[in-house]
């Protein structure tokens, strides 16, 4: 997994995107969650799949990208983490958090009973299976690369019944056959807004720091990793392995972390990762909106602690004590 640093003509001119990629077709949550972070008036273009949506970042061809990175329910997306953790690097600058509503929609006139096929994003199938089981149990869902793809593939005629957004029923001129299908409530999915590496967004006292490690097939491995952050009283939010499909048995470690990169618990942790790891790509320091306060850092876990102690051992080296 190549993690070249990225080079200074990469970096953008302004800190502020103006044009911007999401998960398409036009009407899937990655939209609604676009909107929700910069409005609806900046200029947007739906991409076919993650990969392609990150591709435009890394071209040139937009300023960031809006894509899905995890679910309450059904986990991360593992679209995201790779394309993230492969190619040239990228950064998160803000995170997303939104509440899928789905339907059944099918076009005008089409009854329940008349639904022989259904199709759907692989979440939003997971995310609705109980309802699925009971109402249409005879049928098997198939898969699409997103709820408004299959939105749209209804509208073709490809299928009979699509789970989606309202949004994306209307936008196909579909119906809803059957509202609020959701297996559980309060379901979350967390999108990202990817862009080129740059300035960081300022650190705000309640932040989070995403990176992944690689590690090589050894005993303690994860440990080290691990060891680093208890170290330093930083708390992980999420951590997950995945194979780098470069060389075999060799995995990363998808990580976030309580606190922003300026910190120097943080910062210090990044650096001690950088020697235990065989590589560590940052991912990114920005803003936590999920509702949830950082937890409180300990006296002896402060910059000023850091600071203290950094000119201690300046003083000792200097014989000045």
């Amino acid at each position: 997994m190549p993690m070249d640093a990225a080079s200074p003509d990469a970096r953008p001119t302004s800190t502020s995107p103006t044009r911007f990629a999401y998960l398409g077709p036009e009407g899937t949550f990655a939209e609604a969650a676009l909107s929700r972070a910069v409005g609806d008036s900046a200029p947007r273009s739906p991409r076919p799949t993650v990969a392609a949506a990150l591709a435009a970042v890394r071209a040139g061809e937009v300023d960031a990208a809006l894509v899905p990175f995890e679910n309450s329910i059904e986990g991360s997306v593992p679209a995201t983490m790779d394309g993230l953790a492969d190619g040239a690097p990228l950064l998160i600058t803000r995170e997303v958090f939104l509440e899928p509503t789905f339907v059944l929609a099918g076009r005008p006139g089409t009854t329940l009973a008349d639904v022989r096929s259904v199709a759907s994003h692989p979440h939003a199938l997971a995310q609705t299976a109980r309802w699925l089981a009971a109402h249409l149990p005879t049928l098997s869902p198939q898969s699409e690369t997103s709820t408004a793809g299959s939105a749209e593939a209804v509208a073709a005629g490809r299928y009979d019944a699509a789970v989606c957004a309202p949004i994306a029923a209307r936008r196909y001129g579909l119906v809803p056959i059957a509202e609020d299908i959701a297996d559980h409530r309060g379901a979350v999915t967390r999108f990202v807004l990817v862009a080129p590496p740059g300035p960081l967004p300022e650190p705000t006292g309640n932040d989070k720091t995403s990176l992944v490690a690689v590690v090589a097939d050894r005993t303690g491995a994860l440990l080290d990793v691990l060891r680093e952050f208890a170290a330093r009283g930083i708390s992980l939010t999420r951590i997950e392995s995945r194979p780098t499909r470069e060389r075999r048995w060799v995995y990363s470690f998808s990580l976030d972390c309580e606190g922003h990169v300026a910190e120097a618990r943080v910062g210090e942790t990044l650096a001690a990762l950088h020697r235990v790891c065989d590589d560590v790509r940052f991912l990114g320091s920005y803003p936590r909106a999920d509702e949830r306060e950082n937890r409180p850092v300990s006296d002896d876990a402060t910059d000023a602690a850091f600071t203290d102690a950094d000119e201690w051992l300046s003083k000792v080296r200097a014989g000045a004590l």
